[in-house]
């Protein structure tokens, strides 16, 4: 029996040098451009939290406005028996609220019982009102004291507290009557009552801007936008005449 040796059938294969070079570069490749797109995915995460972080605290904070404007005029002047029932000491007494105080495109005020507790609070949402903070909406809630709602509230004073960081929207507060019409700001108890006793409706825009947080994408400051409107039953005692307390 012959045996028969086939040159060539016994050589072993593989890599060159230069082709495993090749692959480790296209590996490299595709591996760097995974990690770039999870550490996209990553900052796209981050700032979309962000964004629902400040959707929350906006919500919440219009929330309270919403609950606060619920108790505005009430206990109105109808409620409350007066010796003397003139609107100046109508106006002045700590049991009665009457309602919108003054208006503007970044600031409201306006009594009413928001505690449900029986007694008559002073409320201001003001843009900065602590002086301390230039892009913060803030809320202010103390007891009304006996004197002119608008001038005659100095003592203990507003207290500012729950606030909103970062608004850039302006104006936030917008006012319209019972007619639907625009009313023009700003406006206070004193020289426009008859016109605050008009207002049937508030609408609240809250644009929140970080400027700390880059959108990844579009590579500019994130923003975060919240809009309401509520009616109120607005019984004003802002009317000429203590019976005109007006409740539209």
């Amino acid at each position: 029996m012959t045996k028969r040796f086939i040159k060539g059938k016994n050589r072993e294969c593989g890599f060159t040098l230069i082709e495993l070079l090749i692959v480790i570069a296209v590996l490299a490749t595709v591996t760097g451009g995974i990690f770039l797109q999870l550490n996209t995915a990553q900052q796209r995460l981050s700032t979309e939290q962000v964004k629902v972080d400040n959707f929350d605290e906006a919500r919440d904070f219009v929330d309270q406005f919403f609950r606060d404007i619920n108790q505005i005029g009430y206990p109105n002047g109808h409620m409350v028996n007066f010796l003397s029932p003139t609107l100046t000491t109508a106006q002045q007494d700590t049991r009665v609220a009457v309602g919108l105080v003054k208006i503007d495109g970044n600031a409201i005020w306006f009594e009413g019982d928001v505690g449900g507790t029986g007694v008559v609070q002073s409320v201001q949402y003001k843009v900065n009102g602590s002086g301390t903070c230039s892009v913060c909406l803030q809320r202010s809630s103390v007891p009304k004291v006996a004197g002119d709602p608008l001038t005659g509230q100095g003592t203990p004073g507003p207290v500012w507290g729950t606030e909103v960081n970062d608004v850039i929207t302006n104006p936030i507060f917008t006012y319209y009557n019972t007619n639907g019409a625009t009313v023009a700001v700003p406006k206070d108890i004193n020289a426009n009552g008859p016109i605050l006793a008009t207002v049937k409706s508030i609408h609240i825009n809250l644009t929140i801007q970080n400027n700390a947080i880059i959108d990844p994408k579009t590579k500019q400051p994130i923003q975060t936008n919240f809009e309401g409107e509520i009616s109120l039953n607005n019984c004003s005692m802002a009317t000429t005449g203590f019976v005109g307390i007006s409740c539209q």
